[in-house]
């Protein structure tokens, strides 16, 4: 997951987060308390099996296990006692050098977990709700961090590579350093409560397992993943993402916009409030363009409701800027369209579509002026 470079080697191998190494003291330490815990109880019963009071059986193994060296508190006089005695001395004697060992290994733990700041994150992390979780911190994934951080919206990063991770988190984005390819690193990451979950890796193979692994932890996750390859769209759709980004569409699909409909960025570039209102529009699967009405463009001479018939539904004028200065906003249907006009749409659908309609040339056709 390290920036913009597809990492060699399977995208979802055996564990290397930050949740198995740090999990693996905690283990050992209370699998050795439960193995000197089996040593003193059957070796206690064996004591007593001897005809030891029980109490003093118990005393018995304390010492042995312990390593004291106080003396026997009876004699061990038949070769029962002197096997069992040896039988306690190197079980629970052994098990007790792994306790302490253990006991050493969770108190630095502590102490390096707290060096890291790594309870803060997670404590920060459990705190999220309907966040969104972006995976990688690549060109997208920085992109996306600042976006959202100036939308103001809660959101985790998730990125394996340490010195992403770390240049992420000196950014002040809240990141998760882990495998995003593995189910307990989302789980980690609080899938379960998330909004949104967005795949920006530049693996299309890691994407498409991300995508499964997420969809069957939070059936209502909304997942838009990235694709390098075209082919690779069907695939995400089929392991369950919601919305599926091309950069490399996009990126051509914006460059022919600017070669063909260069008005739409002078016009509305310098508008504040335009990029709230896109982002409205496209929630309900429109979007904002400007096209020049040419001298002989197809629909130049005609009156906003022709022009907008001869769309079919595809957009509509909402604002005429004249060559002299005259801005008509909200024209009526009678409104002739002139040539060098400035017309503000709402598009629906493609607007390479809707804005080649206006750029169409006239033809003539049988001594008339066909249009369109």
């Amino acid at each position: 997951m390290a920036g913009e470079t597809p990492h060699s080697g399977p995208p979802y191998g055996p564990s290397h987060g930050a949740g198995g190494l740090l999990d693996s003291p905690l283990k050992l330490l209370s699998g050795t308390i439960v193995w000197v815990g089996c040593v003193f109880v059957v070796s206690t019963i064996g004591y007593a099996m001897a005809g030891w009071p029980l109490g003093d059986a118990a005393y018995m193994v304390l010492l042995t296990i312990y390593s004291v060296g106080y003396g026997e508190v009876r004699p061990i006089d038949t070769t029962f006692l002197r096997m069992w005695t040896i039988m306690t001395i190197v079980l629970g004697c052994t098990g007790m050098i792994v306790l302490t060992g253990a006991l050493i290994q969770v108190f630095n733990l502590y102490q390096f977990r707290r060096l890291l700041g790594l309870d803060r994150m997670q404590t920060e992390i459990d705190r999220l709700d309907s966040h969104a979780i972006v995976c990688g911190y690549g060109r997208i994934g920085v992109q996306l961090a600042k976006a959202l951080t100036e939308a103001r919206h809660p959101f985790l990063i998730i990125e394996r590579d340490a010195a992403k991770a770390e240049e992420a988190r000196a950014a002040g984005y809240l990141t998760l350093p882990g495998e995003a390819t593995h189910e307990e690193t989302l789980r980690q990451a609080g899938i379960s409560r998330a909004r949104v979950l967005a795949c920006v890796l530049p693996d299309d193979a890691a994407n498409v397992f991300i995508t499964l692994s997420a969809r069957s932890l939070n059936p209502t996750v909304q997942i838009i993943a990235r694709g390098e390859a075209p082919s690779t769209e069907s695939k995400l759709f089929h392991a369950g993402a919601d919305k599926v980004v091309l950069p490399t569409h996009i990126g051509a699909e914006r460059i022919t916009e600017l070669i063909l409909f260069p008005a739409t960025e002078s016009m509305l570039g310098d508008i504040s409030e335009v990029g709230t209102i896109k982002r409205n529009l496209n929630d309900f699967g429109l979007d904002l363009e400007v096209v020049t009405a040419g001298d002989r463009g197809a629909l130049t001479g005609l009156s906003v409701g022709e022009a907008e018939r001869r769309g079919n539904g595809a957009f509509f004028i909402v604002q005429i800027d004249r060559t002299g200065g005259q801005s008509i906003q909200h024209p009526g249907e009678d409104v002739r369209i002139e040539p060098g006009d400035l017309i503000l749409l709402v598009v629906r659908g493609s607007r390479l579509s809707a804005g080649a309609i206006f750029n169409a040339p006239q033809r003539p056709r049988h001594g008339r002026l066909f249009i369109g």
